[in-house]
Order: structure tokens, then sequence, then C-alpha cells
């Protein structure tokens, strides 16, 4: 019965022109009724791509096709994969068992995986979201797991591509180190090292 009061909802709020927040903790809930519903809102323009960043997520900057956000006191890396989109590149996931959350996506005819692994470092966990060609990584507190989950499917589930652009970006070769790219979108498992070295270089070309 709660689930189907949240979906009732959803379906009531997101059909007006701002996204709004759902009251759950549940992060299947929360994939299932985000992923699945066709938001066609956008506030962000990239080169080939838009998306939606939802209230309380901060645009900071943007690196190529990778845009560094910011919430509740953490970064998100969003990272845009418009080679794989253009190509229709297959999304291939196994689940891992020894995660804390690990769970591959089909929603909407679009693929993707989200896998939480607890930081061997620290207290915190890393949130890997991979969806719609386009993937979230983010180092947050165990209470703001949800919160995470939540804010990247919005963000997830509204890109969209631009053919044309990415086709004319294609043919002028704009897209360099394609095979650093696609590790990207492979997940990490065992280890979160490359974000971590990736989230200091874009802070060292900030300051």
């Amino acid at each position: 019965m709660k689930k189907i009061v949240i979906l009732l909802l959803v379906v009531m709020l997101l059909s007006g022109c701002t996204v709004v927040r759902i009251e759950t903790n549940h992060i299947d809930t929360t994939l299932n009724v985000v992923l699945s519903k066709d938001n066609t809102l956008y506030n962000r323009v990239g080169k080939g791509y838009k998306y939606y960043v939802p209230r309380g997520v901060s645009y900071i900057d943007t690196t190529e096709l990778n845009e560094k956000l910011y919430a509740d006191g953490n970064y998100y890396y969003l990272y845009i994969d418009a080679v794989g989109y253009y190509y229709a590149r297959k999304i291939e996931y196994e689940e891992n068992e020894n995660s804390y959350y690990s769970r591959k996506i089909d929603i909407n005819g679009k693929q993707g995986y989200l896998e939480i692994n607890k930081d061997k470092n620290s207290d915190n966990y890393f949130v890997e979201f991979m969806y719609n060609y386009a993937k979230i990584e983010a180092l947050v507190p165990k209470k703001q797991i949800e919160s995470t989950v939540l804010n990247a499917s919005y963000i997830l589930s509204t890109v969209k591509f631009n053919n044309n652009v990415i086709k004319i970006m294609l043919d002028e070769d704009y897209f360099v180190n394609t095979e650093e790219k696609y590790e990207l979108f492979t997940t990490k498992k065992e280890t979160n090292d490359n974000f971590l070295r990736k989230a200091d270089e874009v802070t060292e070309k900030d300051n």
C-alpha cells in the first residue's frame, strides 16, 4: 500500500514543472520510481547532452564530458559516455554479492547498475551509479546513501543526447583517449583509488 501511495504521489507531482523528492529510504523503490518516469526536464546543457540538476544539488565545473556537482557536503562526479551512446554500446555488469548494495538495472529500455561499497580507508561509502550512458561516482557517509542515490537517479534519468552534435564531435576527433574513458564505465568493485585520483585531478584543475 505504501508503495502504491508513493507511486501516485510521484506521478502527480512530477507531472508539473519541478521535480519533487520522494519520501522513502528504500533504494529499490527509489530506483524503480524515479528511473521509470519519462522526465523531460533539464537545466544544464553540455556539448552534445543535457540533464536536470535537482534542487539541493549545485553545479561546480565541467572538464570535457565530465561534470563536478555538490550536495550535502559531498562532491558528485558525473561522466557522460557520448561515444557509448552513439554506438549503442552494451552495458555489461554482474551483481556483486559482497557489496553493501549491488543491482543490475534495466528500466525503460535503458541499462546500467548501482553498486555501493564500504570505503577501505574511511567510514564512507563509494556510490557507483551507471545508467543511460552516464555515470555518477561519489564518496558519502552511510546516512547520506539514500539521498545520494535519489539525487543521482534524477540526474541520470534526465540525461538526453544530441545525435547531430555528437556526430560532429566524432568527425572532428573530439574524443581522444577513448580507452581511458571506457574504463570509467566499468565497475571499480574492490577499489575506488581511480575515482579518488581523478577527483584529485579535478580539484587541482579547479585550484
